[in-house]
């Protein structure tokens, strides 16, 4: 939110300056993210100064230039070649001079340089309106009036001041601070000081030629609507002073009257909305719901199919206005408009909430409207804009205030106990300070006694509604850092759960970031569309959007969303992973399981000359998680294949009968959703049971072997459907004592083959750690080996 210096020093006496009152705010709830320095007109005009035209002769070597002798109160006079056709003598006009940068209304700034045009020497610039951002004209130099004073600073003649913006992260509760006033309202609750509001005094009606009804048909929806005619009024540009206002927070002046009900809007935070009163046919004004489907063209000029949920502005036959979210196209002011039917209102926060989120319209309105308003603000705000529209665009107020508020809004009552502030806050305030600041906060004591306050609480403040809230509101005032760290800390010894998911998240974390993997994280809500089963997933109630409507059932897909990101964008070769919690709707309620993901897609290596350009394969994400598995030690782990819809072909570790990892290569039909046309490898590791698996391990510590380890070889012929697998556990099966290790290191399958057979050529490492294996001993192993290989497979030994 955007909050300008200068205008928050309309409400507020003080002398403090930016720095200053950014350390407050930020120290008081109102985090200031950033301050910059703003001005209405680039530049500023620095260094421009008003000048007067002395001698203006002909270029001797250019028909259209001419050489100016210009006096800009510096004592000497400057030579100014000018190409302008309305320069003359005795003119007073706006000079840049050398050093100075100017800032055009398009284009680059540029710095006025002491140089020769056509072999005659020019030390300045005399300026059009369009080359100092004053104007859009470039007819000719600007000629001011006669009673400029030469030597004056054109930011001084045309009245351009600096102005300072804050940049203040608003948090969602905050609603009673989504304006200049209410940052205001803080600022003096914190200086212990009072605010000035506008005045309106001067509200008065002048007649009662144009009285339009209304009639609220949903005041669930519409607690109260206010409303007033004006008529008479001439649409323009607004004065400069106005539109000044708008550029510096951001806004984009539209015309006097449109531009007044933004300028309430962030003055007061009280949405309006401005009619043509010529456009309500029938003469009334219904809020209302809508029948389902009704059509609706709304501002931005899209049609629009409404909800009966959305609650509208209507006059006798349609609706013209989507109520607190965005007006209709048909409806609005226009520079033909001369009556003005006026609206503010206070909608259910609800109501708009789910309104602008059907139809993704954002809206400074919806914004507000979303987090509360404040109801008793409506009529004060109404006639600080009429009276501000009679001011810049003229006219009558033609009609009394409309005020439909059947059940008005009770100030919220809220009990204090002083022990309970100083239980909370963790330090004892005294009691007088407490009130200081209630008060200073705008809140009413209704009763006092010995143990606590009764207070009224106001209705802008619509996130203080408990005791807790009060206690929150007293501790930001009082200040955080005010509150002395104790010298003492208590604590108790609480044994921890092994192992510790955290350590053991790290380890991993770093054993895959050192193997080249980034680590990602993305947002546990998606679209429904990527549910696998729908009838389990986790639906949100009011989603943020139709992208985010549901809780995530798999990693799956928001690694693949990251893939198609970075693939579109030329970085085809990732290898990612990253930690996360999946959801589900189980039979006793919600289940939450924590998971790792790995993906791994594009080349083994990046390009380079010394290097194949080999792309991943299945055993470059088996290796991954062989690596995982090994790092945690995990043992007891059986291999199988199983079919499974995210995989063309999928793998799967279990311990017992529980599946502790599944990886393979992705399927064609999910890597279509995402429109990726790469190959993907994905693991997907349960974390919890990883967890558990590894929480009875030990670390042992074992010397390193004085014996040499023996390797021997074996080639054997075996059906195509076994696998290295079987062939691994058997053997350590067979030896458990001195068999260290098995692997392969050549497989062959090809014509030569009879039958539907294949080759494997294994290794198997052997070592005794008490003594050196003998010949005989090696032997009989491997004799062993072969034997069972032959009984249990019916393996053939290739000699």
């Amino acid at each position: 939110m955007k909050i300008s210096y200068n205008w928050l020093k309309q409400f507020i006496n003080t002398e403090l300056n930016t720095e200053e009152i950014s350390q407050i705010l930020t120290a008081i709830g109102l985090e200031v993210e950033s301050v910059e320095k703003v001005q209405t007109v680039p530049g500023g005009l620095e260094g421009l100064m008003i000048g007067y035209v002395k001698e203006c002769v002909q270029h001797p070597n250019a028909d259209r230039l001419r050489i100016t002798k210009v006096d800009v109160g510096a004592g000497e006079d400057l030579q100014v070649v000018c190409g302008a056709a309305n320069v003359a003598a005795g003119q007073k006009v706006v000079v840049a001079t050398v050093g100075t940068t100017v800032h055009p209304l398009s284009g680059e700034p540029f710095k006025i340089n002491k140089s020769k045009i056509r072999g005659e020497v020019s030390e300045g610039m005399i300026c059009a309106e369009d080359e100092i951002g004053l104007g859009s004209s470039h007819e000719g130099i600007m000629v001011l009036d006669s009673t400029a004073l030469v030597g004056t600073a054109a930011k001084e003649y045309f009245q351009i001041s600096d102005d300072y913006l804050f940049e203040i992260g608003l948090t969602p509760n905050r609603a009673d601070a989504a304006s200049h006033l209410g940052v205001a309202r803080d600022l003096a609750a914190y200086l212990r000081t009072g605010i000035t509001l506008p005045d309106i005094s001067a509200f008065k009606i002048e007649n009662t030629s144009l009285s339009i009804p209304v009639k609220v048909e949903n005041p669930q929806a519409c607690a109260r609507y206010t409303s007033v005619t004006i008529t008479g009024v001439e649409v323009k540009d607004s004065p400069d002073w106005l539109k000044d206002k708008l550029k510096v927070i951001g806004v984009r002046p539209i015309n006097n009257i449109v531009d007044v009900t933004n300028y309430v809007l962030h003055e007061l935070g009280q949405p309006l909305h401005a009619f043509d009163a010529d456009e309500i046919k029938g003469g009334e004004v219904i809020v209302k719901n809508c029948a389902d489907a009704t059509s609706f063209i709304s501002l931005d000029e899209i049609e629009r199919k409404l909800s009966s949920e959305d609650l509208m502005i209507c006059n006798a036959e349609a609706p013209m206005c989507i109520a607190g979210v965005f007006g209709g196209i048909g409806s609005g002011v226009k520079a033909s408009t001369t009556k003005v039917f006026l609206e503010s209102a206070y909608f259910n926060s609800v109501s708009v909430r789910k309104t602008s989120k059907r139809h993704g319209l954002k809206t400074d309105a919806s914004f507000r409207f979303e987090r509360g308003t404040d109801p008793e603000m409506t009529v004060f705000a109404l006639k600080r804009a009429a009276l501000l529209i009679k001011d810049v665009a003229g006219g009558e107020i033609s009609s009394e205030i409309s005020d439909v508020y059947p059940s008005p809004i009770s100030a919220f009552k809220v009990s204090v106990f002083y022990k309970n502030i100083h239980r909370l806050i963790g330090e004892a305030i005294p009691e007088q300070t407490i009130k200081d600041i209630i008060n200073a906060l705008g809140i009413t004591i209704k009763e006092e006694n010995t143990d606590g306050l009764v207070l009224e609480v106001p209705s802008f403040k619509v996130d203080v509604t408990r005791e807790v809230d009060i206690v929150e509101e007293v501790l930001r005032i009082y200040g955080y850092n005010n509150i002395a760290i104790p010298s003492q800390i208590r604590a108790s010894l609480n044994t921890s759960v092994k192992p510790d998911k955290e350590t053991v998240q790290n380890q991993v974390a770093d054993l895959l970031s050192a193997n080249g993997f980034s680590e990602i994280l993305s947002n546990s809500l998606t679209k429904a569309a990527y549910d696998q089963n729908p009838d389990t997933a986790v639906k949100i109630l009011n989603p943020l959007s139709s992208d985010l409507d549901t809780m995530r059932q798999t990693l799956l897909y928001s690694g693949l969303e990251a893939i198609s990101y970075n693939q579109n964008r030329k970085k085809a070769d990732l290898k990612l992973y990253e930690f996360g919690k999946v959801y589900s709707v189980a039979e006793n309620g919600y289940d939450e399981s924590f998971r790792l993901a790995i993906f791994v897609t594009g080349r083994n290596f990046t390009q380079q000359w010394n290097h194949n350009n080999s792309l991943v394969s299945f055993y470059n994400l088996k290796a991954a998680v062989d690596a995982i598995v090994k790092r945690l030690t995990v043992s007891g782990l059986t291999e199988s294949v199983f079919e499974n819809a995210n995989y063309q072909q999928g793998h799967q570790y279990k311990k017992g009968e529980q599946t502790l990892v599944s990886f393979g290569a992705v399927s064609k039909a999910v890597l279509k959703k995402l429109d990726i046309d790469k190959e993907v490898f994905f693991a997907d590791f349960n974390w919890d049971l990883v967890l558990k698996a590894i929480r009875k391990n030990k670390i042992v510590f074992k010397d390193v072997p004085k014996t040499p380890s023996v390797r021997r070889d074996l080639s054997l012929l075996i059906d195509r459907n076994i696998t290295f697998n079987q062939l691994q556990s058997l053997a350590l099966k067979t030896e458990k004592s001195i068999l260290k290790e098995v692997n392969v290191f050549d497989v062959y399958e090809g014509e030569k083959l009879s039958g539907n057979k294949k080759s494997y050529a294994l290794s198997f490492l052997l070592q005794d750690e008490e003594k050196t294996l003998t010949d005989k001993q090696i032997d009989s192993v491997m004799s062993r080996l072969i034997s069972i290989f032959e009984k249990e497979l019916g393996a053939e030994i290739r000699k």
